[in-house]
Parts: C-alpha cells; sequence; structure tokens
C-alpha cells in the first residue's frame, strides 16, 4: 500500500509501511548505509505525521516481511493475542503514543496488553516519541523474571559481572570476579565471553564459575557466552550450565547467518530446564541483541535497523528469558555514528523491549573508532537508570581487554545505585551484608585485608592450575 502525505504545497509518497517506518525513523548511519532513511528532515517529519495516522491493526495486514519466507514473521503473527488486542484496536500509532502516555495507563494496563503489540507496533510508536516519553513509558514496564534471585523489581539496578579475559586464563578471570564481587556487582549474571570455543576450555570456565558460586554460597548465576550448540553438547555431558546464551536477530535469514533458527533455541531451553539449576525461578536463557545485526549479514529486506532490532524481542518473549541485552554500540559507527545516535538507540531499544514484555538491559558501550565517549555513555546509562533498566554491565574499568571495547564499570554501577536511590536483587543483597560487603544501609563499605571471601578466594586463586599447567 502506498502512503502519502502534504505539508503545504510539498508532497510526500512511501512506497509501503516499511518504507514509511524508516523514513520516519531518527537520523542513525545504519539506515543511511542501506539506502532507507529520509533524504531531509522535512521527509522525516512528514513519514512521522503520516505514521501516526497509520491504524495499529494495519501492521497485522501488511507484513514488513512475508509470512511465508521468515520465521520471525510467523512467530509474530502467530503468537498474537487477539483477546489483548481488543482493548487498543481501535487506535492509530498516534493515539497509541497518547494511549502510552497517559497517567490511566499504569503497569498492570502495559502487562495486560503486552502480548497483543507486535514489535513493528512498539518500533512505530517510539518513532513519534521524543527521549523522555520513550523513558517515561518504559519506566512504567515491569518485566520480572528468576532463577536464584528475582531480577527487575521496580526500584533495582542488577549487573552483568563481565570477568572477560583475552586467553582465558582462571587467575583473571577469577581475579575480576572477586573485584566486581566486592563493588556489589554481579547479581544479574556472572557471564564470560570466552576467547575459545573448544569444549575442553569452556568445560573449565564453567567449573570455575560454578565452584566460586556453591562455594560462597551466592544467590547468582552463570553464563559462558559460546554458541548455543556447544552449551547444549555441555549439558548433555552434565556440566553446570546455569543460562544458555545466544545472540538473536530479527529475521530468519539474520538468524541463519548466526546459526540458529527457532526449533534450535527451543531445543535449548529445554535442555536447560532439564537441568533445574534455577532455586526461585526457571527463567533459563539470556539473549544478546543490537541493532545493525540484521543489515550486517545482508538480511534486513529494507527493513529499518531499529524495527529489525524490535523484532528480535519476539523472539526473546517467546522464550520467557532471565535477561535480554542490547549491545548498543557495539557494532561500530556503521550503524550508529556518535553519542546522540548512541543514546537515542538505547532508549528506544528499551523502550521497545519493555512495552514487549522483555527483561531488558543495555551494554552502554562503542568501539574506540566511533565518535562516542565516556560522557556519552555517562548520559545513556544515567537516562535508562531513570527509566528503569533491567541490567547493566561491570567490567573492570569499562575496558574489555577481550572484546576490545568500552562499556561501564562496576564504580558506574555504584553510582547510579547511589544517585536513583536503586537497590541489588534482594537475595544478593542479603547475601553482601551477610559478607560485610554491604553495610546495613544499603552502602558498599571497605573490604578489610581479613575478609573471609577477599582470603577464601585469594588462596582460591593459588591452587588453580593453568590450561598449561595441566598439560
Amino acid at each position: 500500500m502506498v502512503y502519502r502525505f502534504s505539508i503545504g504545497a510539498s508532497r510526500y509518497q512511501f512506497n509501503d509501511l516499511k518504507d514509511l517506518l524508516a523514513k520516519a525513523s531518527p537520523i542513525r548511519s545504519g539506515d543511511c548505509l542501506a539506502g532507507i532513511a529520509a533524504e531531509t528532515y522535512a521527509e522525516r517529519v512528514a513519514a512521522r505525521m503520516c505514521l501516526a495516522e497509520v491504524p495499529l491493526n494495519r501492521f497485522l495486514e501488511e507484513l514488513l516481511i512475508p509470512y511465508e519466507k521468515d520465521e520471525v514473521t510467523r512467530l509474530i503473527i502467530d503468537t498474537h493475542d487477539k483477546q489483548a488486542f481488543t482493548e487498543i484496536s481501535h487506535l492509530t500509532v498516534g493515539d497509541f503514543r497518547d494511549w502510552l502516555l497517559a497517567d490511566s495507563t499504569d503497569s498492570v494496563s502495559l502487562k495486560r496488553v503486552a502480548p497483543a503489540i507486535t514489535p513493528e507496533m512498539a518500533a512505530a510508536v517510539s518513532k513519534l516519541m521524543r527521549n523522555q516519553d520513550l523513558i517515561l513509558v518504559a519506566k512504567k514496564c515491569q518485566v520480572i523474571t528468576a532463577f536464584r534471585n528475582t531480577i527487575g523489581l521496580p526500584g533495582h539496578l542488577s549487573v552483568r559481572l563481565q570477568p572477560n579475559h583475552p586467553t582465558d586464563d582462571p587467575y583473571g578471570i577469577a581475579a575480576s570476579i572477586l573485584d566486581g564481587l566486592l563493588y556489589g556487582s554481579g547479581d544479574a549474571v556472572i557471564g564470560i565471553n570466552p576467547a575459545s570455543d573448544s569444549v575442553p576450555a569452556l568445560m573449565d570456565l564453567y567449573y570455575l564459575v560454578d565452584e566460586i558460586i556453591h562455594r560462597y554460597n551466592i544467590p547468582t548465576q552463570s553464563c559462558i557466552l559460546t554458541h548455543v550448540t556447544n552449551q547444549i553438547q555441555l549439558i548433555e555431558k552434565n556440566i553446570p550450565v546455569d543460562l544458555v546464551f545466544q545472540s538473536i536477530a530479527g529475521t530468519e535469514k539474520a538468524n541463519r547467518h548466526f546459526g540458529i533458527d527457532l526449533a534450535l533455541l527451543r531445543e535449548a531451553r529445554s535442555a536447560a530446564l532439564s537441568l533445574n539449576r534455577g532455586t526461585i525461578g526457571n527463567n533459563v536463557m539470556y539473549f544478546e541483541t543490537g541493532q545493525g545485526s540484521a543489515l550486517s549479514a545482508d538480511a534486513n529486506f529494507g527493513v529499518d535497523q531499529q524495527t529489525c532490532e524490535a523484532r528480535a524481542y519476539a523472539i526473546a518473549r517467546h522464550l520467557s528469558p532471565l535477561l535480554t541485552n542490547t549491545v548498543v554500540g557495539f557494532i561500530g559507527p556503521e550503524y550508529l555514528y556518535d553519542g546522540k545516535q548512541l543514546i537515542r538507540a538505547g532508549l528506544e531499544d528499551h523502550f521497545c523491549g519493555k512495552l514487549l514484555g522483555v527483561p531488558l538491559g543495555c551494554d552502554i558501550c562503542y568501539t574506540n573508532h566511533a565518535e562516542i565517549d565516556q560522557d556519552d555513555v555517562d548520559t545513556l546509562m544515567t537516562l535508562l537508570a531513570v527509566a528503569g533498566v533491567t541490567f547493566m554491565m561491570g567490567i573492570p574499568g569499562a575496558d574489555d581487554i577481550m572484546l576490545n571495547y568500552q562499556s561501564t564499570s562496576f564504580h558506574d554501577a555504584l553510582y547510579l545505585r547511589k544517585v536513583m536511590g536503586l537497590g541489588v536483587a534482594p537475595e544478593f543483597e542479603q547475601w553482601l551484608k551477610r559478607m560485610n560487603i554491604m553495610n546495613a544501609s544499603g552502602q558498599i563499605q571497605p573490604v578489610e585485608p581479613t575478609h573471609h571471601l577477599l582470603q577464601g578466594m585469594s588462596n582460591h586463586l593459588l591452587t588453580l592450575k593453568t590450561p598449561l599447567e595441566k598439560n
């Protein structure tokens, strides 16, 4: 269907809904690279005004990627809650924006309609919103999950402790874990990006983190971010796998580029559930996404990068993860050129994920060849904390020495928790207080050299053997 809109004597035409969404998107380098962005600011404004008049039910009729050609499209349509949709089916995209912003639309209302909102609807309404609108609505969305602790409670901010090492050295990894725990990080997950995908090396990492968690009775979960097929193989060997990780994207073709499909993800979830390792919940999946992944795989089908990103959240929603993480800024300036684009993308992703009922966190990061710096990171992480982001990254010094990118640190989480009055996961908080890492007022306090955790893990480090020593 062709969409037309006039502003004074100027007439604009958009070839279809996909073109209209792309032209209505805030400027970003990825859409320019794809050749789908609005050519002028006036055209972008016209597209937004035109988009505001589109009925929500149009997104169920005019599919951006054909149903018969894409399993993500089929998932979105086949799982759409028609009953819940009756509450908002009469609205246009502009009306939907007004409904979301209304004081009468509370957390209960948003949870009730979440199964009725498609990713395309979420992406469309986000394009009509200012940054403050994205923050206000996301703040009202509550998505709570659990495994060994409770994630996503209002007034809380969790942290993924990311102790990566360029050679998977157990001394370096364990030292970073200790560092993070002493700063109160790690309630979301202790998650390692491995340098090697060899099964024996992965087994060593699983056993290392599992031993630390259980030796000190830490109410958290571990995850090794290797390909999902490796994790299924390890589960079959009865290796202590807590959360199953996989990167996902918003189209079937992009997911094939990752070596996955929906059937494989369902198999992985069933395998993880079979281990029954959660103590208070059974959310066993951890997903990562990022704007630009579909375009970089030549798998975007002319869909703008933010809408592609929102479509990935449909997969996450379907598989009930403990955590989903938009790694905003990781791919590089080809997709998010500068700090302004980074900030907008992070707020959009968080809004769309939460609106769809996904427990969304953010790796607020950048590569050194982008026009972005730590001040931009400070701005985005503060805005996301205001918006109620589920979790963020905790990396020693904010500098990941394995992945070679800049992110957020243990100190950044302390800043946000202090300024915003945010707590850690309640079970993890109780552990921090038992270990005298946190005082009765909820503040992280200096640790004496005689501290049980510091002495115990230091002694444990001395007993570790490197892979070379094992051989």
